[in-house]
C-alpha cells in the first residue's frame, strides 16, 4: 500500500500556501527530538530508522492519492500536478536504531525543500515514537532481567497488525531472545518461541490428557503451561506424570513448564523444589502475566526461580509515549543557513536552533560515556579537553579530558539518495547491546535515575540566549 498521504491534512494546507507563494525550492532544517524519557527512565533507545528508510525511498504521491485530493476541493490543478511528481530530495541524519538517546537531542535532522519536509513529518514521528517506545520498553524489562533470557509475547495486545509485527522487531533489537509472532519471525529471522495456551488444556477432559497429547505432539518442544486449575496440587504433578510416563520413556527431553498467573515468587520456588525432587533438575521455569520491570527486579530481589520470561503488553502494547516533535531550527536565504527559534515560557518547549550536530564523549579507559555535545554543524571539538556547560543552570561544568569524540549520527540520505546500509536486525540488536553498556549503571537505573549530560556548545548556547532575547524584546 503506497503511504505517501499518511500525514496530516494540515501539511498539505501549509503546502499550499509555499506553493501558492512560489516558496517550494525554500531549503529548510527541522529536527526530531523529545522532551522527556519515558518510564521516568533515565534514557530511551533509538527505534523506527528502518521504517523511516523505506518510507522515503517509496514516497510517491500517486493517481490515485492525487484523485482523492482533487475531490477535496482544496487545492488547485497546479498544486496537484505539483504533488504529483513530488519526491525526497534532501539529506537526513539520523542516530542509528539502537543507540542511546536522551531528551532535547536533534536525534533525526532533515534538510530538504521545505514542501518535501512537511509533508513527511507526521510518518517521520509515527515511525520514530512507536519504534523508540518499543525498543526502550525492551531494553528496559530486559536489563532488569539481568541475563535471564526474555521472549516477546505480544502480538495480540498490539495496537494492529502492523504494529505488532514491528513491536516484535524492535523488541528483538531491544534484547528479547525472541518473538512468539511468526510473521516477525519470518519476515525478520528472529527466533520463534512458545508454550501453549490455557484454552488447549480446557479443552480435553483432564489436564494429565491435554499434557500428554501436546507432548505427543511436540515431544522435542515440551513446555507445559501449569496454572490453569492449580499449580502446584495439578499442574506440575501432571507435567511430571507425562514426562516419567512418556517424555523420558520414549528418550525425550522435558524442557520445562510455564507459570501464567499468581504469586510467582513463591510458586516459582516451590515448583523448582518439586522438579528438582522429580529428578528433572534440568527442566525450565518460565513466568509470564503482565511482567514490567518492576515486577522482575521485585521477583529476582525474592529469590524466585525463573529461566524465561515471557512479557507482552508492556513491550507492545506499553501506555507510555515517547513524545517526539518535529522542529523548524533553520531556513537557507541565498546559501545562508539562518537560525529559527520557537519561544515558550516552559524552557523545554523552548527549542534549540540552527543546523546542528550531535556528539558523544567517551573514556578512553572505559569507554563509559562521559556526556553529549550539541554543537553548531561547523564546530571544531577539540580532541585533548572540553568544557561541558548544562543550558539550563550554566554553572554546572565539567572539564573532561582523555576522551574519544564521536558524532553519533550518521548520513542517511544525502541529496535525495540513501547513502547509508541498514544492517541486519541482529547487527542491531548487537549494536544495541554494545552501545547500551557504555551507558554508566546509575542512569539505567529504573528509579531516580541520575540524569544524563546532554549540553551545548558554547557558541549554540549563546545563539540560543540571544535568540530568546530578541524575540522577547530585550
Amino acid at each position: 500500500m503506497n503511504k505517501s498521504l499518511m500525514t496530516d491534512y494540515y501539511e498539505l494546507t501549509m503546502a499550499k500556501t509555499y506553493f501558492d507563494q512560489n516558496e517550494q525550492d525554500k531549503v529548510v532544517y527541522f529536527d526530531v527530538f523529545y522532551r522527556t524519557n519515558p518510564f521516568k527512565g533515565g534514557y530511551a533507545i533509538m527505534g523506527g530508522l528502518d521504517n523511516i528508510i523505506s518510507y522515503i525511498q517509496n514516497f510517491k504521491i500517486d493517481e490515485t492519492d492525487i484523485e482523492f485530493l482533487r475531490k477535496t476541493g482544496d487545492f488547485s490543478e497546479e498544486f496537484l500536478k505539483y504533488l504529483s511528481e513530488l519526491k525526497f530530495t534532501g539529506d537526513i541524519y539520523a542516530c542509528e536504531d539502537g543507540t542511546p538517546i536522551f531528551p532535547g537531542e536533534p536525534v533525526i535532522t532533515v534538510k530538504t525543500k521545505i514542501i518535501e519536509a512537511q509533508l513527511i513529518e507526521t510518518s517521520l514521528l509515527t515511525y520514530f515514537n512507536h519504534g523508540t517506545l518499543v525498543t526502550t520498553a525492551a531494553k528496559r524489562i530486559t536489563d532488569a532481567a539481568k541475563g535471564i533470557p526474555v521472549m516477546e509475547f505480544g502480538a495480540r495486545r498490539a495496537r494492529g497488525v502492523e504494529s505488532a509485527v514491528d513491536a516484535s522487531k524492535y523488541a528483538y533489537i531491544g534484547g528479547c531472545v525472541g518473538t512468539s509472532n511468526v510473521l516477525a519471525s519470518k519476515l525478520y529471522d528472529i527466533p520463534c518461541l512458545g508454550t501453549m495456551a490455557h484454552s488447549l488444556v480446557c479443552d480435553y477432559n483432564s489436564e494429565y490428557e491435554a499434557f500428554l497429547n501436546y507432548a505427543k505432539s511436540n515431544p522435542n518442544n515440551c513446555v507445559f503451561l501449569v496454572d490453569t486449575f492449580d499449580t502446584l496440587k495439578s499442574g506440575i504433578p501432571n507435567a511430571i506424570r507425562v514426562a516419567n510416563e512418556y517424555l523420558r520413556p520414549n528418550g525425550y527431553t522435558f524442557k520445562g513448564i510455564r507459570i501464567d498467573s499468581g504469586d510467582l515468587a513463591y510458586l516459582s520456588k516451590k515448583a523448582r523444589k518439586m522438579l528438582d525432587e522429580a529428578g528433572y533438575k534440568d527442566a525450565k521455569i518460565c513466568l509470564s502475566n503482565g511482567l514490567d520491570e518492576q515486577t522482575i527486579l521485585s521477583l529476582r530481589s525474592q529469590g524466585a526461580c525463573i529461566d524465561s520470561i515471557g512479557c507482552g503488553d508492556n513491550i507492545a502494547a506499553s501506555l507510555e509515549r515517547v513524545g517526539g516533535v518535529y522542529k523548524l531550527v533553520a531556513v537557507e536565504e541565498n546559501g545562508v543557513i539562518i537560525p529559527k527559534i520557537k519561544v515558550s515560557n516552559d524552557y523545554k518547549k523552548t527549542i534549540t536552533p540552527a543546523f546542528k550536530k550531535l556528539y558523544r564523549f567517551y573514556d578512553k579507559d572505559t569507554n563509559y560515556a562521559l556526556g553529549d555535545l550539541i554543537s553548531l554543524h561547523d564546530e571544531v571539538i577539540p580532541e585533548d579537553e572540553y568544557v561541558l556547560i548544562s543550558p539550563i543552570e550554566e554553572w554546572k561544568k565539567s572539564t573532561i579530558t582523555n576522551y574519544i569524540c564521536k558524532d553519533i549520527r550518521k548520513e542517511i540520505f544525502i541529496n535525495g539518495k540513501l547513502v547509508y546500509s541498514l544492517p541486519s536486525v541482529h547487527d542491531r540488536k548487537k549494536y544495541c547491546e554494545e552501545q547500551f553498556k557504555t551507558i554508566y549503571e546509575e542512569v539505567k537505573r529504573n528509579t531516580f535515575p541520575h540524569q544524563y549530560y546532554v549540553d551545548l556548545s558554547k557558541d549554540l548556547l549563546e545563539l540560543k540566549k540571544n535568540m530568546i532575547k530578541k524575540y522577547r524584546g530585550e
